[in-house]
């Protein structure tokens, strides 16, 4: 999180939610690409065995092939309602993860200042949960549009126009179940990927600044601190994030009493289950090097991001609160 200035009151919830989703939809704008990519590789050759035909060879073939057959189109396909997305998400899970962490601290009888790495972890954990609910229509729609290719199609293809009218044909066929199908799964996703983002990130931040060997207001330590956290999220959360992407993107069919069902999965662990037992232990690791591609620069931009536009936001308001004083 952003060093305090000196005199300066902390942020509000809401204004830490508000700089925390405008530092991620940065980040998005870059990483985009690599999302598709990451969610083409983790659908292409689903539940088949070792040896099964394959559309993409790689991160760099999906890249490429894409740009070449859909252009940049392609390359950014669901980039606007994963705006919308990152504002909750990361805006929940960057806008509440201190006032749950303290709050959780004092539960236990502990200093709300003292940084513990089990109350750290549950309180991302818990503000990740927050986002991928909030958020979870919203990225069931990205999954579904970044999967759909009219030129090297790879699982169940859902051909929308745009997130309205995604929204609108799901609620449609679903109702609100199909809004919140695979919420399960992100929860899971988000809470593993949450419980260790901002925990390590606070870490190796605060162990350059007490060992003298970066400032902590250089940007040089956000980065640093930053790539640290997002190597431990991709560790932690790839599995999760194919489940999540796989249960998303299944076809569905209705049932006589008149539920839609996934035809393929009934849960995130069945899906990981089936997924072992016919692609193997690095089925689950699909697509890894792609989401590398796109969390480390997400994860950099983000934090690092949310680093200065707090401390901007926050000398701005505080200058204008002076201002404010000094004229009554």
């Amino acid at each position: 999180m952003a060093t305090p200035h000196p005199t300066s009151r902390p942020l509000s919830t809401f204004e830490g939610f508000l700089c925390g989703g405008l530092a991620a939809c940065t980040a998005v704008t870059v990483s985009n690409p690599f999302e598709v990519a990451k969610t083409r590789l983790q659908l292409d050759g689903e539940l088949q065995s070792k040896g099964g035909k394959r559309v993409y060879k790689n991160v760099l073939d999906v890249i490429t092939r894409t740009w070449k057959n859909e252009g940049i189109r392609g390359l950014q396909r669901g980039l606007g309602v994963a705006y919308v997305y990152q504002m909750l998400l990361n805006g929940s899970r960057l806008g509440f993860y201190e006032g749950l962490r303290k709050n959780i601290n004092q539960v236990f009888g502990v200093d709300p200042q003292v940084q513990l790495t089990a109350t750290s972890m549950g309180a991302g954990a818990i503000s990740g949960v927050i986002g991928a609910c909030l958020g979870n229509p919203l990225f069931l729609i990205k999954a579904r549009m970044q999967a759909y290719s009219p030129a090297l199609p790879v699982g169940a293809q859902h051909q929308y126009r745009s997130s309205f009218h995604a929204l609108s044909t799901i609620y449609k066929a679903e109702r609100f179940r199909g809004l919140v199908r695979g919420i399960d799964a992100a929860m899971l996703r988000t809470a593993m990927g949450s419980s260790v983002q901002l925990p390590s990130y606070i870490f190796t931040k605060t162990k350059l600044v007490e060992y003298g060997l970066m400032k902590s207001d250089s940007t040089w330590t956000f980065l640093a601190s930053s790539s640290v956290s997002g190597a431990c999220v991709l560790l932690v959360m790839q599995p999760a994030d194919t489940a999540l992407t796989r249960v998303y993107n299944q076809p569905t069919h209705k049932l006589p009493n008149g539920k839609v069902v996934g035809t393929l999965y009934k849960n995130p662990i069945d899906c990981l289950w089936k997924t072992l037992k016919t692609e193997g232990f690095f089925g689950w690791y699909k697509g890894s090097t792609a989401h590398f591609l796109r969390i480390a620069p997400h994860t950099i931009v983000t934090l690092t991001a949310n680093e200065l536009i707090v401390d901007l936001y926050r000398g701005f308001r505080d200058r204008s609160e002076l201002a404010g004083v000094t004229s009554t």
